[in-house]
């Protein structure tokens, strides 16, 4: 009765035959974006909480923090990408998550030391973000190395899982780390499982064999991925859409913390169990993502997340100082994860696969230039608004900013649409032949 109760449930819990985790190469990079995005969990509330708690950093402090963690995609990225098109991705997306390992214990080791400060955690916050420039663009082009084009949406929303288990379990045992131990020291928690990333990622096989030429040329190379770019008229529609959403974003993120702490009265325990409703919103948006999309396209799916992001940021705008308002705070970030997992995996999943692989590299990094100019100013708005209006008004300028911009975008018919994923772009040879990566056929199950 036993064995045939367990062998119903093996039965039920098997992978089908084609699912991508069947994949040994895919099954190692989820494994780490797994253990990556946990100890993630850590440092996204233990570095504002050290800043808003420990340091009593203001509003526009804290809108400077944010900024300067943005400062590298508008200096690096597109340079970055240039480079990137002429190297091998995995080796840098390994070194870019050694390196956030170390940057990340830097925290408590000056914090032990009598040494931490705003302008160190500003430090910290930059340095993080050129780390984020590079490795992270390699990272999304590796994916595109493992699986076939036509599964990207299903990849991306694969990974969006990965991370939304985490963001389920993580918030919990970051809150209680915290308070246990103190926000810096809980970092180094963060520091460990990066390295185990590490690890898993150095046994991820990829071939990748580049061919430069002899007459590769910086200038012209980065100005052929900004002509491919301003030529595709969905790369800019999408780009200036999730633009607005960034800016947007980032004025809403400087706020949240200080607005859970000094409004809401929230202790770190209660913020960390707030965002296990995060994981909850990804993990819903990561299981559904792909079948959404499919049902009414990705451009549509795109511009639903940016609408359910704004109704989640007006919520937590109007939640009053009481018992309520822990839970619309929770209930904020419920929508924020879905609705952020709708806009990315349909986003990433439109931008690589019309791209052709020698341009990779430059796309993707003038597409983050892009989209995170805005961030910037965003975040200081939200940092301005805070302190010189109320904190809710920068939550109200949040949320209704992204509904305006999803109604814009909606009203607009390019991105309403698209309801397929399109075939790459053809190019001139001239745009892609300095980095032309020769890739092997994916075999399954390797």
């Amino acid at each position: 009765m036993i064995r045939r109760i367990l062998e119903s449930l093996r039965q039920r819990l098997a992978l089908p035959p084609d699912e991508l985790l069947r994949d040994a190469v895919f099954r190692r990079l989820w494994s780490s974006i797994l253990i990556s995005s946990l100890g993630g969990q850590i440092t996204m509330l233990a570095l504002p909480l050290t800043a808003a708690v420990l340091l009593h950093a203001t509003p526009t402090q804290m809108g400077v923090l944010v900024a300067m963690e943005i400062a590298p995609f508008v200096l690096l990225s597109l340079p970055s990408g240039v480079w990137l098109d002429r190297v091998r991705k995995l080796p840098v997306y390994i070194a870019g998550e050694a390196a956030l390992g170390v940057i990340v214990a830097s925290v408590p080791l000056a914090w032990s030391l009598g040494w931490l400060s705003m302008p160190w955690l500003y430090a910290v916050g930059f340095v993080m973000g050129c780390v984020y420039v590079v490795a992270g663009a390699a990272a999304q082009i590796v994916l595109t190395q493992v699986v076939p084009r036509e599964r990207l949406v299903e990849a991306h929303a694969r990974n969006a899982l990965a991370g939304s288990g985490a963001e389920v379990a993580g918030p919990g045992l970051a809150g209680a780390l915290i308070k246990a131990v103190g926000a810096p020291m809980a970092l180094l928690l963060d520091g460990l499982m990066l390295m185990v990333s590490v690890a898993i990622l150095r046994r991820v096989k990829v071939q990748e064999r580049l061919a430069a030429p002899q007459d590769a040329h910086f200038w012209r190379d980065l100005r052929a991925g900004l002509h491919f770019v301003r030529g595709s008229p969905l790369l800019v529609t999408m780009a200036l859409t999730v633009g607005l959403w960034q800016m947007c974003h980032h004025a809403a993120i400087v706020v949240q913390i200080l607005f859970a702490t000094r409004t809401l009265g929230m202790n770190e325990s209660q913020i960390g169990l707030s965002f296990i409703g995060l994981g909850l919103g990804t993990i819903a948006a990561g299981a559904l993502g792909y079948r959404i999309s499919a049902r009414i396209g990705p451009g549509p799916c795109l511009l639903l997340g940016l609408a359910v992001c704004g109704v989640g940021w007006l919520l937590l705008a109007v939640a009053p100082a009481n018992a309520f308002g822990p839970p619309m705070f929770a209930a904020m970030l419920v929508c924020f994860g879905f609705g952020a997992v709708l806009i990315f995996i349909n986003f990433l999943s439109l931008r690589q696969a019309v791209t052709p692989t020698p341009l990779l590299g430059r796309m993707t990094s003038t597409m983050r230039w892009l989209i995170l100019l805005p961030a910037g100013p965003g975040a200081l708005i939200g940092g301005w608004l805070g302190e010189h209006v109320d904190l809710r008004a920068a939550l109200v300028f949040a949320g209704c900013g992204a509904l305006v911009v999803a109604l814009a975008a909606w009203r607009h018919p390019l991105l309403r649409r698209v309801r397929a994923l399109p075939a790459p772009e053809v190019i001139d040879d001239q745009l892609g032949a300095e980095a032309l990566v020769v890739l092997p056929s994916a075999s399954p199950g390797a």
